[in-house]
């Protein structure tokens, strides 16, 4: 009997089984298929240490049982690093103070191609020089991009104070 056809045999004689024992051990029809498929890749690289007949199962399952051992090790490593970039990203999280908000709302009423070389050169510290490799053109015609998004931010802000101005008044 070949390596492939011991392998055929044990994994038509027992998988119906392997699969009913990490069904009942899984949250989900896709963590069952790991469980599974992570049991039989086990079972075609040591296929010679699988014993024959009924013991064959009883490996198996064990097999299974370390399977689902590990899934659950690396969720749990998974769970705790997310809570822990969560907490980073909160913690890294810009704060936008309230009394800014008409700086957010003039700028989210400019081009997104002006909003674009503001945040490069504002939010990321980029120089004009930078800003061109960024965004592929000149460094001349960054500047002169950043420039004229600077002019049409003041012009924004100074509509956005009239409006203010004017909604107090009223």
């Amino acid at each position: 009997m070949t390596h492939q056809d011991r392998f055929e045999a044990v994994y038509d004689a027992y998988y119906p089984a392997i699969h009913q024992y990490a069904a009942r051990r899984t949250s989900s029809p896709d963590d069952t298929a790991d469980v599974i498929s992570e049991t039989f890749l086990t079972v075609w690289r040591r296929i010679g240490d699988v014993p024959r007949g009924e013991e064959a199962l009883l490996w198996l399952y064990g097999v299974a049982r370390r399977v689902l051992a590990n899934q659950q090790r690396g969720a749990s490593r998974r769970a705790v690093l997310a809570e822990r970039l969560r907490a980073e990203l909160a913690a890294d999280r810009p704060v936008r103070p309230v009394d800014l908000e008409h700086v957010r709302t003039a700028f989210d009423e400019l081009p997104e191609r002006d909003r674009e070389v503001l945040a490069l050169a504002c939010w990321e510290g980029l120089t004009s020089e930078r800003i061109a490799k960024v965004v592929g053109c000149t460094a001349f015609a960054a500047r002169t991009r950043l420039h004229r998004a600077r002019k049409r931010l003041a012009a924004a802000l100074e509509r956005q104070a009239s409006l203010t101005i004017a909604m107090e008044e009223a």
